[in-house]
């Protein structure tokens, strides 16, 4: 069973997976002397990202110890708005003044399959084409029940290897490139960052309803007790157990 961590407050939950974020880095680099971490884009996140560039937690972990991913991109340039790596450069990554060799981006200049082929390699590089463990995967719930960019009714849902591939979802007319969810489930740990009355449906969707990845694509993450939920109590709302 995941566990889920219920806050009263939106800042509760930001505060509750920063202190996981702090906790899960520090034992990482206690342990193996580096700290991997796959982030996820969006608006709720960003809040997180601030929170741990501030005067509170910024000088809770040895930064210069850990190497940054992202979980999934847009397909769009580095400087456009809607770049997950653009908000978080801005949002982490330069008040932290994290080394570029820390950063591993989409390199979203090459076409979708040769975005994720490369990023793929490259992640596969950084870990001495061994088994790829992240410490940590980031990740967010659309109201849709989509989480990185395994969107409903999309090949990747059905991809069984541990890798990065693209994404296009018909209704936007876009590609997205994303990790799978077998490259995200090797994770030691993983947190779902989830606030707001909007996503309380797609919360019970994908804990209690019966599997269906095609609708419920979040139900291809595990949920062992290392899957940690961090929930406001507006979007745990519909969770009866």
């Amino acid at each position: 069973m995941a566990t889920l961590n219920i806050f009263s407050t939106t800042d509760e939950v930001l505060t509750g997976l920063a202190d996981f974020f702090v906790q899960s880095a520090t034992e990482a680099i206690a342990e193996r002397e580096r700290f991997t971490v796959a982030l996820s884009g969006g608006s709720s996140p960003k809040k997180l990202y601030e929170l741990l560039a501030s005067a509170a937690y910024k000088e809770q972990v040895e930064w210069d110890k850990v190497y940054f991913f992202f979980g999934d991109e847009r397909n769009v340039p580095d400087t456009n708005p809607d770049s997950n790596a653009l908000m978080v450069k801005k949002a982490l990554f330069d008040p932290l003044n994290i080394a570029q060799q820390q950063i591993f981006k989409v390199n979203t200049l090459h076409s979708p399959d040769e975005a994720a082929k490369e990023y793929a390699y490259d992640i596969k590089a950084f870990f001495n084409h061994q088994e790829v463990v992240f410490d940590l995967v980031l990740l967010g719930l659309g109201d849709n029940s989509h989480t990185a960019s395994l969107f409903p009714h999309t090949d990747i849902l059905h991809d069984i290897s541990a890798s990065v591939e693209p994404v296009f979802l018909e209704d936007q007319q876009v590609f997205r490139i994303s990790f799978t969810a077998l490259l995200i489930n090797q994770a030691r740990y993983i947190a779902f960052l989830v606030y707001g009355q909007g996503k309380a449906e797609a919360v019970h969707h994908v804990l209690e309803d019966e599997r269906n990845i095609e609708e419920y694509p979040a139900q291809l993450i595990r949920t062992d007790a290392d899957v940690h939920w961090f929930l406001d109590e507006p979007a745990a709302s519909l969770i009866k157990k």
